[in-house]
């Protein structure tokens, strides 16, 4: 059979062709369409179509889910095609430009695989010239023109196009390919006959679809003649309104909204808060889904509904379980926990005593009210405890084990390098991507409005042009307003007076007076050797064993041998260099242990470089004050202790000058000067030579210029580092000295005394010069620690020089001028 389809010359159609099922989509005769083609089968197809003549039959699938199309899924009518371009896509697909020729009919199935081959018959479209016909096409491009006119997405050429086709099929076929149908109808019109039924049921179809879009245009219309200038922004809103009005659907009924009303009611919100929630909701259901207003209204309804507005989770206060847990996590601490176990009491009578006792288990508070306003004295709240010491001596796990002893939830909060005030406050709703502050977020996450908190290196809070946090905590830090704490987000009142709130610090000096007040301070000093051995026993050897998989029978540590690994591996005030160490040997171990090696290891002070390499650290006290000008001084750092030398030379100069390096601070440059003057307007009395420091530049160093020093606490040193250099007496090696000089020669009290004590012991000193009005001081040193270290207290520099420098009479070398 030949068919000639319009404009191209006559093609051979045979009986039998290749079927090409299509998903979503249907070709018509006279029309040129994409395609893409994807599944293997039918690009087989396609390549065997193309070494032949092109052709193949086209035909719309009745369930565009089937794959791949069987027989009995594609309809009996289709489209004989002819392929005038083909090109090839990365994923192995192809695409394809195909033209309709003529319609054809499935009579039979020759083949399935691989790929589908029906017998076929041409079936014409039926076409009558007659006055009818003509109407029903001028009336189809009539209709179509309008359509044009009322949708934006077709361009006014399509009208143009359709007027000047004459051949009322080809009318049908181009309109029906051009305007949006859905797969039912298009298939309807290929298969209809004759072509004056084609025509009506085409016009049935556009006059739909012309007066969808009439509609819509008129509800836009009247939509934008009742706004008024002002209203604008309810444009969206307003015009669902209408198309809802149109269609007669019910507003009411919106799940979401229902849903959301039912968890603010199961919330238990306080009137205020209540109040803003019940304004919101009537809000959001008047705002259209598609409005950005609509999401940001709805994570607003959901933070209220979520927030544990009257869930508390702690359980009844059991002072002695309380001691047991707090024994259980840390080692000694005896002062801390006493104070610990002394606000449980207080807590435990105030509630039993106030009625309040709550039971063990999660419960339900009453629903905080506004507070009334207070004349006399504001009820008893919790207090603010702030944690300081150097890293390692177990704050945050202080913090953990109070959770643990109250039964509460442990949210923790660093603020190390926090500079924004919305990280406290939250950001305000205007914002996109509004989020509360991280304390309602942690509120949150605890699921309970009693959790232990914990603000993590308040010391390290930052400031700048976004605010001051710090600024943002004296109201979440002060019991007499956290009780109506004001989140930006959430806009209403949250009480955060169940809150027990803990911070912890490595210092106090960088921590803003105001905040400080607002709390109570606990100070954790560094850990003696013993106290860090009895730590390493009781609990990192432990945690180790069971973190490498390792039994205690494997692996076991002498206590000389972890003595000299707090000696010779580490000098730190905490206990984390320790524990890695210790991890370092169990890794060891775990290694020998899965190559085969079965016998347990005792680690001894002989085998353990095997496992950690030579020793770190070395006393070098005794090395460096071996000869005249240099002294060992005691110094106070976040960290904990520490030892510093100073060194004193002297170079012949034409002038009297004093050089001082070692990166020093203003205030320990002015005590290098003190001490300078001092000796030299007392040489006679201190037996100097009164001409000794004549035409001589003195030069002040202390070592490690890397790190800055300062603070009055060196200059007794510096004045026995610099008479032992006029005396050419060395200073005694196993002295170590603290304490502030003055122009007389007193010697003043310093801080940091438990700390630098600590750190001398570390570093083998046995002797402390301490001033006397320090005495009291050392109720804080273990007494461990009082028993190997003597301690020396003076009032001025005279007695510290008879303590510290050795006798006129000592072998020493020459001082080189």
């Amino acid at each position: 059979m030949a068919v000639q389809p319009a404009g191209s010359v006559d093609l051979s159609v045979p009986d039998a062709l290749p079927v090409l099922p299509l998903r979503d989509a249907v070709v018509f005769p006279m029309t040129a369409v994409p395609l893409a083609v994807g599944q293997p089968r039918s690009v087989r197809l396609v390549d065997d179509v193309m070494r032949g003549n092109r052709l193949l039959a086209l035909v719309a699938q009745r369930d565009a889910n089937a794959e791949p199309a069987k027989p009995e899924d594609l309809h009996r009518v289709g489209t004989v095609g002819v392929i005038h371009q083909l090109a090839r896509a990365p994923d192995g697909g192809v695409r394809l430009m195909v033209q309709g020729i003529e319609r054809v009919r499935l009579v039979d199935w020759i083949g399935t695989e691989p790929y589908l081959v029906a017998r076929i018959e041409v079936a014409r479209d039926q076409t009558v010239p007659a006055p009818e016909v003509e109407a029903l096409r001028r009336a189809v491009v009539d209709v179509f023109r309008r359509l044009v006119e009322a949708s934006a997405e077709l361009p006014d050429e399509l009208a143009a196009a359709a007027e000047s086709i004459t051949d009322p099929r080809h009318v049908v076929y181009f309109v029906a390919s051009v305007v949006p149908l859905d797969m039912a109808a298009r298939q309807e019109l290929l298969e209809i006959d004759p072509v004056a039924a084609k025509l009506r049921r085409l016009i049935d179809l556009l006059q739909r679809e012309v007066a969808v879009r009439e509609l819509g245009r008129k509800i836009t219309t009247d939509t934008e003649e009742r706004l008024s200038k002002k209203q604008r922004e309810y444009y969206l809103r307003e015009q669902l309104r209408a198309i809802q009005r149109e269609l007669g659907e019910d507003e009411g009924g919106d799940s979401q909204v229902t849903e959301l009303r039912r968890r603010i009611e199961e919330a238990r919100l306080p009137d205020e808060a209540r109040r803003e929630a019940e304004r919101e909701l009537g809000r959001l259901a008047t705002i259209s889904p598609a409005s950005p207003e609509h999401g940001m209204t709805v994570t607003y309804l959901e933070w209220m509904a979520s927030l544990p507005w009257s869930k508390l989770g702690g359980e009844t206060i059991d002072i002695l379980r309380a001691r047991q847990v707090l024994d259980e996590d840390h080692f000694d601490l005896e002062k801390i926990k006493d104070r610990i176990l002394e606000y449980l009491a207080v807590k435990k009578l105030r509630e039993e005593r106030q009625g309040q006792a709550r039971h063990s288990g999660s419960g339900e508070a009453p629903v905080p009210a506004a507070p009334p306003l207070v004349t006399g004295d504001s009820p008893a709240r919790e207090p603010i405890l702030c944690f300081v010491g150097p890293p390692g001596v177990g704050k945050t796990s202080l913090g953990q084990s109070i959770a643990r002893a109250l039964g509460r939830r442990f949210v923790r909060m660093s603020l190390g390098g926090i500079r924004d005030e919305a990280e406290i406050r939250g950001h305000r709703r205007t914002y996109i991507g509004a989020l509360p502050g991280r304390i309602i977020q942690g509120l949150r996450r605890a699921e309970t409005r009693d959790p232990v908190f914990m603000f993590d290196e308040i010391d390290k809070i930052g400031a700048d042009w976004r605010g001051d946090p710090s600024s943002a905590l004296l109201e979440v830090l002060d019991p007499a307003q956290n009780h109506t704490f004001v989140d930006n987000y959430l806009g209403v009142s949250f009480d955060l007076s169940q809150v027990l709130f803990i911070a912890t610090a490595n210092t106090l000096d960088t921590i803003p007076g105001a905040l400080r007040d607002r709390m109570e301070i606990l100070v954790l000093s560094g850990y003696t050797d013993a106290e860090k051995i009895g730590i390493a026993r009781e609990y990192l050897i432990p945690k180790q064993l069971a973190a490498h998989s390792l039994a205690t029978d494997e692996l076991s540590f002498e206590p000389e041998a972890m003595r000299q690994i707090v000696r010779g591996y580490t000098r730190e005030a905490g206990v984390r260099n320790l524990e890695r160490e210790i991890a370092t040997v169990a890794r060891k171990v775990a290694r020998r242990l899965a190559e085969g090696q079965r016998e347990p290891v005792r680690i001894t002070a002989d085998n353990l470089v095997e496992y950690l390499g030579r020793p770190k650290f070395f006393d070098e006290v005794a090395e460096r004050t071996t000869r005249p000008g240099v002294a060992t001084g005691l110094a106070w750092t976040p960290t904990g202790g520490d030892v510093l030398f100073v060194e004193v030379t002297m170079m012949p100069s034409t002038e009297e000058r004093l050089v001082l390096t070692g990166m020093l601070g203003d205030v320990m440059r002015e005590s290098a000067q003190a001490a300078v003057s001092y000796v030299w307007s007392n040489a006679e009395a201190l037996d100097i030579d009164p001409k000794f420091f004549e035409g001589k530049t003195i030069h002040v160093h202390v070592p490690a210029g890397a790190i800055p020093k300062d603070g009055p606490s060196a200059g007794v040193t510096i004045m026995t580092a610099l008479a032992s250099l006029a005396t050419r007496r060395p200073v005694r090696s196993e002295v170590a000295m603290t304490g502030e000089i003055t122009l007389r020669g007193k010697v003043l009290p310093v801080g940091g005394i438990k700390e630098k004590v600590l750190a001398a012991h570390r570093t083998g000193i046995r002797a402390v010069i301490l001033p006397r009005r320090n005495e009291r001081d050392l109720d804080e040193v273990p007494d461990e620690l009082r028993k190997q270290v003597s301690f020396i207290f003076v009032d001025d520099a005279e007695e510290v020089l008879r303590h510290a420098v050795m006798p006129a009479a000592a072998d020493v070398r020459p001082v080189v001028r």
